[in-house]
């Protein structure tokens, strides 16, 4: 988010906005952008990288990347708008056998669970 609010700067100078898809040209300026205008973006990037991807893409990667950082998942479900934090949970938690690994360790427990030699 660093990097992405440095560019901002550097390129369009001070904007007052916490947005990542903010109005540069159009008003109201240093807004965010509407949905529509968000996926015509979206739809213009895909047509000239050949990449393929969508809005509902980047929601299901920062979810997941949020709940692999410990974001509490009450929290992810509130900042997804979702009424029901089950919702959240088996929608966007796409956590594997190596993020539950990494959480046993940090939490000291791994070594407990593994097969005695």
């Amino acid at each position: 988010m660093r990097a992405y609010s440095e560019y901002l700067f550097a390129e369009y100078g001070d904007l007052d906005s916490d947005y990542v898809f903010v109005n540069l040209f159009a008003s109201p300026h240093s807004r965010p952008m509407r949905y529509s205008a968000v996926s015509g973006l979206v739809n213009r990037l895909r047509a000239r990288t050949g990449i393929e991807f969508n809005l509902h893409m980047l929601r299901h990667s920062r979810a997941t990347s949020m709940i692999r950082a410990g974001v509490p998942i009450e929290v992810v479900s509130k900042l997804l708008t979702h009424a029901s934090v089950a919702t959240t949970s088996r929608t966007y938690d796409h956590l594997g056998v190596e993020d539950f690994r990494a959480e046993l360790d940090r939490a000291g427990m791994a070594e407990s669970l593994r097969p005695a030699r």
